[in-house]
């Protein structure tokens, strides 16, 4: 009963080609939108993922703690708590594989004519594994270069390109803060952080930054399975270090990729949700365009109903028959929307990089979403029809 009356529907619609398409506009918007705009929060989250994941391999972040002035407290990272004692204690954990410690100012680089003003950040050789950076040329901080404190730097991918300098930079001089430094190196791109200059950490000390401290420790854990034992463990050995009594707050902060990936995908779930909920507006105007037209053709097709149910028509073939134009409807214009919101997607992924991110999920429920919407928008204008008097149905002109 119900798929003989699709062809009807079908050539019902066609007979008027271009108030069907109007009425389908909504729905089309709606669904097109749903699928383009999830599509664009999960490329952005499997962006952000890979990004994370590319910080370090099995990668453990110690910073210092938030400093203390008389009655403010400074923002992460503020305090000088942590020490290069501290990440030689560390490297002797069971566990760990490596550890890179750093520290960091900010400071104007100039190459010929031009200069940028960027991170300096003073590293120890292990840092290029722990980080899991590549050198596109020449060569990471050597061990004897950071025994003698040489003025030698490695350039991150952005900082060379903001410098103009190409693959015959290497051996080159740059000035850092006015101290001349030779390039010995120039970074493969990450795309995060790089835009800044390596040095090795006594020459950033000898020149820029005076102390002991470190802005952070690095370190890379053997094993994934062991990193919260690693964490702990780490977390034990600086409270003893730093003399913190029994319910004193860390004056550290350990931080894991499992925490940030976490912390991303909440922020990008509830993004998605949102974007869907706002799409989803179109979808809602959509049906109540449905609903318009379906009331339109009750109301020019009064007399032919009235005729089928003097033939013997009951009230339910009428409702199904209008409610079948309904869904007819909305789910041609749930399928349109759907290879409208593909194209878009696929369009933003080529621009941002990611690529292509529509998921069976994301389609079945945005064609869920249209199919719902032409049943709970056409019920009212069929229950209409179908409870039209056949005399007087008859009887209209």
């Amino acid at each position: 009963m119900i798929l003989e009356l699709v062809p009807l529907a079908i050539s019902r619609l066609a007979s008027a080609r271009l108030r069907a398409l109007l009425t389908m506009l909504g729905v089309i918007i709606g669904v097109g939108a749903i699928v383009a705009l999830v599509s664009v929060a999960q490329g952005a989250t499997s962006g952000i993922t890979n990004l994370i994941e590319g910080l370090g391999v099995n990668l453990l972040q110690v910073s210092p703690g938030a400093s203390t002035t008389g009655f403010l407290r400074g923002a992460a990272g503020s305090a000088t708590t942590l020490t290069i004692d501290d990440a030689t204690a560390i490297a002797g954990i069971p566990g760990v594989a490596e550890v890179a410690p750093q520290a960091s100012t900010v400071a104007v680089v100039v190459a010929g004519s031009r200069n940028t003003t960027t991170s300096i950040t003073g590293v120890t050789p292990e840092f290029a594994t722990v980080r899991a950076y590549d050198i596109w040329r020449g060569a990471f901080l050597s061990p004897a270069e950071l025994d003698r404190g040489l003025r030698v730097a490695v350039l991150g991918s952005a900082t060379a390109d903001d410098l103009g300098l190409g693959a015959d930079a290497v051996g080159s001089s740059i000035t850092v803060g006015g101290v001349p430094f030779r390039i010995v190196g120039i970074l493969q791109p990450k795309g995060i952080l790089d835009d800044q200059v390596l040095v090795p950490l006594p020459a950033l000390r000898d020149y820029f930054v005076a102390g002991k401290s470190l802005s952070a420790i690095s370190v890379s854990v053997v094993h994934p399975e062991n990193i919260p034992l690693t964490k702990f463990a780490i977390r034990e050995l600086l409270r003893q270090r730093h003399d913190l009594a029994q319910g004193a707050a860390d004056d550290f902060t350990i931080i894991d990729q499992a925490q940030l990936l976490s912390a991303f995908g909440t922020i990008t779930g509830i993004l998605s949700l949102l974007l869907a909920g706002i799409a989803s507006i179109s979808l809602l105007v959509g049906g109540i365009g449905i609903m318009n037209i379906m009331l339109v053709s009750v109301r020019e097709r009064t007399r032919e109903i009235g005729i089928r149910k003097a033939v013997g028509a009951r009230g339910r073939d009428i409702l199904v028959q209008f409610l079948v134009e309904a869904l007819v409807l909305s789910l041609t214009g749930g399928v349109i929307g759907v290879v409208v919101g593909v194209g878009a997607s696929a369009a933003i992924g080529a621009i941002a990089g990611w690529g292509l991110n529509v998921s069976p999920s994301t389609i079945a429920l945005a064609v869920g979403f249209s199919l719902g919407v032409g049943i709970v928008f056409g019920v009212w204008p069929a229950r209409q029809a179908a409870r039209l008097d056949p005399i007087a149905a008859l009887r209209y002109e």
